[in-house]
């Protein structure tokens, strides 16, 4: 599948099937199927129309689409920033583990450098050690430093513990 997947930047004609992939591949029924659902951990919609559309429209985010919508990520950087944030990785649950998330994180990767990025990061909920052996995989490390889970913010529902905190990964992009 992947020799032909074209990766795009979203636009705001994306935003309602994007919606539906991210709510599919992480709190969707069909996402318990997938190795990185996080429905078993919270509950409720992983982010809103109106948080994706703003972040489509926002300049200091590149939202990432693969091929028909079978996935998506997210690049912010913050002008003068040298170091890129990862996030909103989602594949549809019935493609996983066929190389389109291989193929998505190297074109994140790949924007960041080319918007001036020397190191990519990401925060990731610190119980999913398969997701973060598969970050490591690819290059990335754990830095030591752990972020607040957003308790009660919009969009990241609602988590089944109130002991939930980010491991921080990052990569350096320049090697």
């Amino acid at each position: 599948m992947t020799a032909s997947l074209t990766v795009r930047v979203a636009d705001a004609a994306d935003v309602d099937s994007l919606l539906a992939l991210v709510h599919s591949a992480y709190r969707g029924p069909s996402g318990r199927q997938g190795w990185t659902s996080e429905a078993d951990l919270i509950d409720g919609p992983r982010t809103t129309r109106d948080l994706l559309a703003a972040d489509v429209a926002d300049p200091a985010i590149t939202v990432l689409v693969a091929g028909d919508l079978v996935g998506c990520a997210a690049v912010t950087l913050a002008e003068g920033a040298s170091t890129a944030s990862f996030g909103m990785f989602a594949v549809r649950p019935d493609v996983q583990a066929g190389g389109v998330g291989s193929t998505l994180l190297s074109a994140a990767e790949e924007n960041a450098r080319e918007r001036g990025a020397t190191a990519m990061e990401m925060c990731v909920i610190d119980r999913r050690a398969e997701l973060i052996a598969w970050y490591e995989r690819r290059g990335y490390v754990r830095t030591g430093e752990t972020r607040p889970f957003p308790y009660g913010a919009e969009g990241v529902g609602e988590p089944r513990g109130d002991d939930f905190v980010f491991a921080v990964l990052e990569k350096d992009l320049r090697g």
